[in-house]
């Protein structure tokens, strides 16, 4: 199965969930259109709670990463509200930042991350359409 949960890490299973399938996302390994598993079938696949399931498919609906389809089930479907999503970005980049920034990681360090995590995404591509 293309998810794995860590159930020795402190991190929720359901942030787990959802962080891994906006990972894929990214790297263009699920893409618009695309279905996920019921939440009973991943459920029981990884081996965690429905509700854990339904939470990360509720807070991943609630961001415009997917809908929810009567028939298909949940869905890739990518909100393109960009400028309300720049702005959450900001936020977290923020504090993200302030916690770099205190353990003395530079600007210059910073910006080589994000560049190579950018090349993982979507082959590398430089710019989104």
């Amino acid at each position: 199965m293309w998810i794995e949960i860590d159930f020795e890490s402190g991190e929720a299973f359901y942030v787990q969930l959802q962080n891994q399938i906006i990972m894929r996302i990214a790297m263009e390994e699920l893409k618009e259109g695309d279905t996920l598993p019921s939440v009973r079938q991943l459920a029981d696949t990884v081996g965690i709670n429905m509700h854990t399931v339904n939470k990360a498919y509720s807070s991943l609906r609630e961001e415009g990463f997917l809908r929810l389809d009567r028939r298909r089930g949940a869905v890739i479907a990518i909100d393109r509200d960009r400028a309300e999503y720049l702005e959450r970005l900001r936020a977290q980049l923020k504090i993200l930042l302030a916690r770099g920034y205190c353990k003395q990681i530079s600007r210059e360090e910073v910006h080589r991350l994000v560049d190579e995590i950018f090349e993982e995404y979507g082959n590398g591509k430089e710019s989104r359409e």
